[in-house]
């Protein structure tokens, strides 16, 4: 997941609430029922139709609700949606909508305002950097994002409660990508006909409501009374903008933050506190960390032998288990809780010799010819520049290719990647879905929009589209493996390693609700 930004909306947000105190002063007052977690990162956008990243999608989901999502089984469950069908084996889903669901303004939800919510998504107006890939199978999208079409020709209100949506073909892994933020309901005149960038237009139907956003330093949260599911325990969430590790940790241990999760190099410390170590959660996510190898940007990346010598001259191992502390090693593009990863996957090993071979025949043998590469990674993370210090090491000292890193604020960044304009980068891809069209033909077939590094392999494409086509989960799988088998030999990007959170939970927290994806919206919490 994960992705572009657009800051320069939110500074109308310092709008509703903020007569109510600063961060100094809110956090000088009592926190009687309130849930308090950090952010790492400034929320992105208040728009599900535009947002990218995990950090403000976690505060999405608490404001906001789709037809469906995951549980805390890790399996798709109904939402404002109380059942769905397909009468066709899979092309055509039928949604049959709860009765009294409310938007935050009082009026009931209908399937009107999912069939208006999709169709806006989808408008060439908005330009959505996600909708097109979440929802691209359904008829009718294409046109609609192109402008030929006001509307998408399969979706269909058949009547206040019944929403119907019909794909180009069966797609096994479709109702996952309704769990995503694009496909969450949103009020049409709240939000009128423009991007959310103001506070009055976040009317969701979510276990929470927006109090206030106070830019680069909090966002606040007060519970939905009118919630479908039953009332949040909490009367307030605080979510305070932390963008340092080591400040988070402190306020973790002054009690001012509940819940927060660890930069690596802050876990050995965490270990040897015998308290802090008790309220310590390992939490393994559906999540790859990889370099991003972008063929737009740098030609001599074309060459497959160039990916590969990069791809073996990077020691996965020590930087796994050493420089993080004992993370997974990961050895393919694939994550685990994903259906169809194969745990014992050899991938690329890491081997110099070879990789200087590989490079050597690609005709810049020790490097030479090749210039500097810039490697680009999120500023203010530990993790990042552990990573991206060692990649640096290891191609100079392995291949005789210098690299530059360069920090970036984390919206530029993404902003930068979606416009294909980094050169080699280190970030994730966290799962929306736990399905390997996820990880494969969304993000690598030829055409894929996500596809931000110009791999292309004609045998892959035809693969990984023979499998999205397919119900047969037997035979899906089959292809997918074969598909990300040459996937890993391309080297299309460099697996590093895969995500395990280091989570640590405050004693008076009870209630709070995970899965693979991380925390749940927060109807269950209570604070004692």
């Amino acid at each position: 997941m994960k992705r572009l930004a657009f800051p320069f909306l939110l500074v109308s947000f310092l709008v509703a609430g903020c007569n109510k105190g600063g961060f100094s002063e809110r956090q000088a007052a009592g926190k009687v029922n309130t849930f308090r977690y950090a952010m790492a990162a400034t929320p992105t956008t208040f728009d599900p139709g535009m947002v990218q990243d995990v950090d403000t999608t976690d505060v999405i989901t608490n404001l906001y609700d789709g037809l469906v999502a995951y549980g805390t089984k890790n399996t798709i469950e109904p939402r404002i949606a109380e059942s769905y069908s397909s009468p066709d084996g899979g092309k055509t889903w039928v949604f049959k909508l709860r009765k009294g669901v409310k938007f935050h303004n009082g009026r009931e939800v209908t399937a009107e305002d999912f069939k208006w919510t999709l169709d806006r998504n989808c408008s060439k107006e908005i330009a959505s950097p996600t909708s097109r890939d979440y929802l691209s199978d359904i008829v009718g999208v294409e046109d609609r994002f192109s402008g030929k079409s006001d509307h998408i020709a399969g979706v269909k209100a058949i009547d206040a409660n019944t929403l119907q949506i019909e794909l180009d073909k069966p797609r096994a892994y479709f109702i996952g990508k309704l769990t995503y933020p694009c496909a969450f309901v949103l009020c049409k005149e709240a939000v009128g006909k423009g991007v959310i960038d103001k506070a009055s237009q976040i009317v969701g139907t979510g276990p929470f409501k927006l109090e206030n956003y106070l830019p680069e330093q909090q966002v606040n949260l007060v519970a939905n009374k009118d919630y479908y599911l039953g009332a949040p325990k909490v009367e307030r969430i605080e979510r305070p903008i932390i963008k340092d590790g080591a400040t988070r940790l402190n306020k973790f241990k002054a009690g001012e933050v509940d819940v927060l999760t660890l930069d690596r190099k802050d876990i050995p410390g965490v270990i040897r506190d015998a308290t802090l170590k008790s309220q310590l959660q390992p939490q393994p996510r559906p999540a790859v960390y990889y370099i991003g190898l972008n063929q737009y940007q740098n030609p001599s990346l074309r060459n497959v032998k160039v990916r590969r010598a990069i791809a073996m001259a990077i020691d996965r191992k020590r930087i796994a288990k050493d420089l993080l502390g004992g993370m997974p090693e990961a050895q393919s593009l694939l994550a685990p809780g994903v259906i169809g990863f194969r745990e014992t996957y050899p991938g690329l090993p890491y081997d110099p010799t070879k990789a200087k071979a590989e490079l050597a025949s690609a005709g810049y043998p020790d490097g030479k010819g090749l210039p500097p590469i810039e490697l680009a990674m999120r500023e203010q993370t530990g993790d990042s520049q552990i990573v991206c210090e060692a990649v640096q090491q290891n191609l100079k000292q392995n291949l005789g290719i210098a690299v530059n890193v360069r920090s970036m604020e984390w919206s530029a960044m993404l902003h930068a990647r979606n416009q294909n304009k980094l050169e080699m980068y280190f970030i994730s891809w966290y799962a929306d879905y736990l399905d390997p069209q996820n990880f494969l033909s969304f993000l690598f077939i030829s055409d894929a929009k996500m596809n931000h590094d110009g791999y292309k392999n004609l045998q892959f494409d035809k693969l990984c589209n023979e499998a999205d086509s397919i119900t047969d989960e037997a035979k899906r799988l089959d292809l997918y493996h074969q598909a990300e088998d040459i996937l890993v030999q391309d080297a299309g990007r460099v697996p590093i390693y895969y995500q395990v959170d280091a989570v640590l939970v405050n004693p008076r927290v009870k209630g709070l609700r995970s899965n693979l994806f991380g925390q749940m919206p927060n109807l269950t919490v209570s604070v004692e």
